[in-house]
């Protein structure tokens, strides 16, 4: 009888779960994403207002996920199937096991280009590329990049090739062994680049800026926006938690992990906000800049700064450790699933990893060879998006909301009371009613503002 591949898919041990756990929350939603719409949303009160969403509604999400991954004990679809037949569920509940597996895989499509970007700019900044360099000369070298084909397509390549090499190795010889030593680096370079960007940029402007709050700058839209964030931020619906919480030990305690998740995620997105601001300030960059603020605004600061070298270099490998820490997770839970099937995992990493390279390309080509082709051209919200935008909206703005909203009505509702407990292990039934109003009521609220205002209001 051959062996059950789940038996040797265990963490080995709390620390390195939650490592994992906190490299699929951490990543370019924080380091990248989160700084230019603090900037486009008024500061301190956006970031205080981000915070409450976060402990809210991602605290109990993330806990919500965890559980269903350990009460399923193998990959999401696998654990869903378990689930269902042992609570006698509706059928429909495989659309979150689809979801937990299809979501990640598409968005790695267009995330590993992304990572990409700062894979380049690793290089760019190590060879001098920033010295000196004015407005017109870093939106000169972002969009020479984007425009070529060939240069984007090696650096997706390594990228997708680095994410096999590691999934292919298995739970304790790759996933956690590459967690073990990027997390703890990836902290410590964000915490020497923090302390050398307040010494030599305009520190005081950055932390009023960040936690002076001015309410009046705060409007309905960048509320919605903090919400958004919160969910983009966390990775919350992605799926991939339920794979991780798959992997719990008994021993693992769901509730601690869940906090130390979004701790560890929220004191990411502020520390890179106080790395970024006080050069922002500093050089006189545009706070407001939006997406181009990392890979436009930053290399001008960088160019004029001293050390800006070493600072500039040191940057772009966090962001790159960072995004690619979430892609490894992006990869796990369809060559989980795969595997529970009795296929073997290195041969399985390879071939969706190429799958996910081949698909990736489009999104590549979407910025030079197919910068043209607007498939939804015929739909006017949609008339101007390339490859690339169509698939981070169709991930963003309506599979991860739906599957958010899917996880929190399955775990809140339909799951048995007694096993959702089991899972969680409040010590009081306070506890446990509290998380179960928010993933009842205030999750689903929350998501239908989402889907409404980005879906219909577009």
């Amino acid at each position: 009888m051959a062996q059950d591949p789940t038996q040797n898919r265990k963490w080995s041990s709390s620390r390195a779960f939650v490592l994992a756990a906190i490299g699929v929350a951490v990543g370019l939603g924080n380091i990248w994403r989160f700084p230019f719409v603090v900037g486009e949303n008024g500061g301190s009160a956006f970031v205080l207002v981000y915070i409450g969403f976060v402990v809210i509604i991602g605290l109990p999400m993330i806990m919500g996920e965890l559980a269903i991954g350990r009460a399923g004990q193998a990959s999401a679809i696998t654990s869903m199937k378990k689930l269902i037949r042992e609570g006698t569920f509706s059928q429909f509940w495989m659309v979150i096991g689809w979801f937990a597996i299809l979501i990640p895989l598409l968005a790695l499509t267009y995330y590993s280009v992304v990572s990409g970007w700062a894979l380049s700019y690793v290089f760019k900044a190590a060879s001098g590329q920033f010295s000196a360099i004015d407005v017109a000369g870093s939106s000169a070298l972002f969009e020479g990049l984007q425009a070529s084909f060939w240069q984007l397509t090696l650096w997706h390549s390594i990228n997708i090739a680095l994410i096999v090499l590691i999934i292919g190795r298995g739970l304790h010889n790759g996933l956690e062994l590459a967690v073990r030593i990027m997390m703890p680096l990836l902290f410590l370079a964000l915490l020497a680049l923090c302390a050398f960007a307040l010494v030599t940029g305009d520190a005081k402007a950055a932390i009023g800026f960040l936690f002076t709050p001015d309410f009046s700058k705060l409007s309905f839209q960048a509320v919605l926006v903090a919400l958004g964030q919160a969910f983009f931020s966390l990775a919350i619906g992605v799926g991939a938690l339920i794979t991780y919480g798959a992997y719990m030990r008994s021993d693992m305690h769901i509730q601690g992990a869940a906090r130390t998740i979004i701790i560890a995620d929220t004191g990411v997105a502020i520390l890179a906000g106080l790395t970024i601001f006080p050069l922002v300030f500093a050089y006189g960059l545009e706070v407001g800049e939006g997406p181009g603020l990392i890979f436009v605004s930053l290399p001008i600061a960088f160019g004029q700064m001293p050390g800006g070298l070493i600072f500039a270099t040191a940057f772009f490998v966090l962001l790159f450790g960072a995004a690619f820490t979430s892609s490894i997770a992006m990869l796990e839970p369809v060559v989980a699933w795969l595997e529970d099937r009795g296929h073997d995992r290195p041969r399985m990493s390879m071939l969706v990893g190429l799958g996910a390279w081949a698909v990736g390309l489009l999104m590549v080509a979407s910025f030079n060879v197919l910068a043209d082709f607007k498939p939804l051209e015929f739909i006017k919200p949609f008339a101007d998006f390339n490859l690339f935008r169509v698939a981070d909206y169709l991930v963003t703005n309506i599979a991860l909301p739906l599957n958010a909203l899917f996880l929190a009505l399955f775990s809140g509702w339909v799951m048995h009371r007694t096993n959702i407990a089991k899972q969680l292990e409040f010590k009081t039934q306070t506890g446990f009613t509290l998380w179960q109003f928010a993933v009842r009521f205030l999750v689903p609220l929350a998501i239908g503002f989402i889907i409404y205002t980005l879906v219909f209001r577009g």
